[in-house]
């Protein structure tokens, strides 16, 4: 009898500790959101800073008989493709560069890139923008390019498509605070100078007041900033911003020159 109840506590005992044990990765058979929005989903980009490669993942790995090898830098890497989401079937697990995943922060998993990399992804589908930290790897799917964290799949409205296409731009910084966006180039991280003027940047000017607004529209939508319209001398003046920084406004600037507004400027206002 003693040794009957003996094994029958001992059974109860496995069963408990099994069903209290943490689950495995996989348990979750397939990913998904969290049925209710918390509220310490980020909505603020990752911050652009230096941060040295972790050399341990810088070897080649195989990943379904593929081999891939990361890249020894992301400076002047850009690349466009479908972009996924991974969620709750990953939160609270380890990522490649050894840190926990948490999909409520604006991070990202890319197949080749240095760990830690910084990212701009632009949807090309709405125009919307958000930066990612990338510390993981993936996604493993052909055409795939990046697998966004469901704060970033959030702000740039891909949860109820699930993939869309992107353009990426790394946001590499150097020890000295110099700064490389994608393919651009180069620039100066600037410390913002403490004035009451405003900073903006002129695009366009042009007489017909009907395609000045159709501009402003499509622009606001593309790089996500505000506009204004100045009327002088007969002619209509197309500002974008106002922009937080100059930092912020000469990256801007080199986009716009290098996509058809080679005139664009910096102006200034009170």
């Amino acid at each position: 009898m003693k040794n009957y109840f003996r094994c029958l506590v001992l059974t109860f005992l496995t069963m408990y500790l099994a069903g209290c044990a943490p689950k495995g990765r996989y348990y979750q058979h397939q990913d998904s959101a969290p049925k209710i929005i918390p509220q310490n989903v980020t909505t603020q980009d990752a911050v652009a800073k230096y941060e040295s490669y972790a050399s341990a993942n810088m070897r080649p790995y195989i990943i379904r008989g593929i081999r891939y090898q990361p890249l020894k830098t992301g400076k002047g890497f850009s690349d466009k493709g479908h972009a996924s989401w991974y969620g709750q079937k990953f939160h609270g697990h380890l990522t490649a560069n050894g840190e926990i995943y948490d999909m409520y922060q604006m991070s990202a998993a890319h197949k080749t890139l240095p760990l830690p990399s910084f990212v701009r992804v632009t949807n090309l589908t709405n125009g919307k923008q958000v930066v990612v930290r990338v510390n993981d790897r993936g996604p493993f799917h052909s055409g795939r390019v990046i697998d966004l964290s469901y704060a970033a799949a959030l702000k740039l409205d891909v949860l109820k498509t699930g993939i869309t296409d992107v353009k990426l731009d790394v946001i590499h910084v150097d020890k000295s605070g110099k700064m490389t966006v994608g393919r651009f180039p180069t620039i100066s991280n600037k410390i913002p100078s403490m004035t009451n003027q405003q900073v903006y940047i002129q695009v366009a000017a042009l007489q017909n007041k009907n395609q000045i607004d159709k501009l402003a529209s499509g622009l606001k939508v593309l790089y996500q900033h505000s506009y204004k319209t100045k009327f002088e001398k007969g002619i209509y003046k197309l500002h974008l911003g106002p922009i937080k920084n100059e930092l912020e406004a000469d990256e801007l600037l080199i986009e716009l020159k290098n996509n058809d507004y080679p005139g664009a400027y910096k102006i200034y206002t009170d």
